[in-house]
């Protein structure tokens, strides 16, 4: 199975590392683990005035921050994968990337906010369940 780890850092991504590589069906040796991190984007006036080297950087270093530690637990763990970070609107291009790397499953850590949570903030894992085309395992 190939499956696609959206990775925002958080103590939810944590959570649902956790959870994937405890579960060998999902994580086992003959599956296939993309971890992916996106970056939003720099408002352009940012990104103007700073230069898109210096910006291209920042986001590259901030994507690292994620990975880094998710790299080394899964190394430890002996679980195979590959890393990857986009910039973009994060459902988006976690749905696209799925796409884009024919992936089976998304797997995410999910914050848990209630109806009247998303209603105000939103939620990623929420428009990631309604644009996937794939199944979606949240981890709370």
């Amino acid at each position: 199975m190939r499956i696609l780890f959206a990775a925002d850092g958080s103590k939810f991504t944590k959570k649902a590392l956790a959870f994937l590589s405890t579960h060998e069906s999902l994580a086992g040796p003959d599956d296939e683990l993309l971890v992916l991190n996106v970056q939003p984007a720099l408002p352009p006036r940012v990104r103007t005035m700073v230069g898109a080297a210096m910006a291209n950087d920042y986001q590259r270093e901030e994507a690292e921050k994620v990975l880094a530690p998710i790299r080394k637990y899964l190394e430890r763990k002996g679980i195979a994968f590959r890393c990857d970070w986009k910039v973009g609107e994060p459902a988006a291009t976690i749905v696209a990337g799925a796409t884009k790397q024919g992936a089976h499953l998304i797997v995410m850590g999910t914050h848990g906010y209630g109806p009247l949570g998303r209603a105000v903030m939103g939620s990623v894992a929420q428009r990631v369940l309604s644009q996937a085309n794939v199944p979606v395992l949240l981890v709370k």
